[in-house]
């Protein structure tokens, strides 16, 4: 796992000294040395690497990496150029485009919007191939957790969409009045209907962020 260097760095490292990062990182390093691990390892961190802390205006809060091939790379929701659109990116894309009149993209790389304050973090960082949820509780939850709470204190307007009910857990973390925080049920094709669709998150985020003078997100993903 290559380290976080940006102004990430600072904020997480009382969380390398603790016990349970300790048997995490052991864990991880095992797990790839043995099996087949999404994303890369180069890119677990891609979250924090691409939207400083001192960047971030919106959160969007995933599950757990993809685990098909060449899908993962670091961000929630987001796959490689190439790779097929998966069905939950096909709904938030529709969801777009009903909110925002945004065109649905040929490819699903949301680097766009991490490089604008988006960031997007997964619940947990890594999977094993083929396996959902493989590496839930083994200390990757308490980790964004911790990255949770560094977000709660930013005294500064930032955006939380959570989707689904493991994303809208981490809002026990965010108390801070200078926050919105959105839920919505998870924007999967099993879960979607129930009130993804129609949630307007998009537009509402924007409008807030321009309410307190930021520059709002340009949600639009260019086709490749």
């Amino acid at each position: 796992m290559p380290p976080i260097t940006n102004d990430w760095a600072d904020e997480l490292k009382a969380e390398y000294r603790k016990p349970y990062y300790k048997e995490l990182y052991n864990k991880i390093n095992e797990e790839y040395a043995r099996t087949r691990i999404f994303p890369p390892a180069d890119d677990i961190f891609n979250a924090f690497h691409l939207t400083p802390l001192a960047n971030v205006k919106c959160v969007i809060i995933g599950q757990d990496p993809y685990h098909g091939e060449n899908q993962a790379h670091g961000l929630c929701f987001s796959v490689k150029p190439g790779v097929e659109i998966p069905p939950s990116l096909v709904n938030i894309y529709k969801e777009l485009e009903d909110d925002l009149g945004c065109r649905i993209p040929n490819n699903g790389y949301l680097v766009k919007w991490a490089n604008q304050g988006v960031l997007m973090l997964n619940n947990v960082l890594t999977v094993r191939a083929h396996q959902a949820a493989s590496h839930q509780g083994i200390g990757w939850e308490q980790f964004t957790d911790a990255a949770m709470d560094i977000l709660n204190k930013q005294d500064r307007p930032i955006v939380f969409l959570l989707w689904g009910r493991p994303a809208q857990m981490k809002a026990a973390k965010l108390n801070n009045p200078n926050h919105l925080i959105l839920k919505a049920p998870h924007p999967s094709p099993l879960s979607a209907y129930r009130g993804f669709f129609g949630c307007k998150h998009f537009s509402q985020a924007n409008a807030f962020l321009k309410e307190h003078g930021l520059e709002p997100i340009d949600w639009q993903i260019e086709d490749i």
